[in-house]
């Protein structure tokens, strides 16, 4: 039970279409603007996975997952580190000023502490 997606030529939009049996015939519409002239889009393969393989794959909670370690604006910055870190990506300047003040102990205005 495949689903097929179709680009409209006319506005551009991607248009999906499950289909129950392959002898069903498919005669597709744009969804967005109703127009017959489509053409076939190749998309992305995708895997489900379920809940517990979600679970399995994170690992177990972060210690500090408490409410009172992200009160503290020096633990935000360490996590927001930690993430760009993780998806290895270098800290943007604001935000690494923003962090080092906080470590300082100047609470950002954005944070309303």
């Amino acid at each position: 039970m495949p689903i097929y997606e179709y680009r409209c030529n006319g506005c551009g939009a991607l248009c999906s279409f499950f289909i129950r049996s392959m002898s069903q015939p498919l005669d597709p519409v744009c969804q967005r603007c109703g127009s017959p002239d489509l053409r076939r889009a190749i998309s992305r393969f995708a895997y489900h996975k379920t809940l517990q393989q979600v679970h399995e794959e994170s690992g177990p909670p972060p210690e500090r997952s408490s409410l009172d370690y992200y009160k503290d604006p020096r633990n935000i910055g360490r996590h927001v580190e930690e993430s760009f870190k993780k998806w290895d990506v270098d800290v943007p300047k604001p935000i690494r000023e923003t962090i080092d003040a906080a470590r300082e102990g100047v609470v950002p205005e954005e944070l309303g502490l």
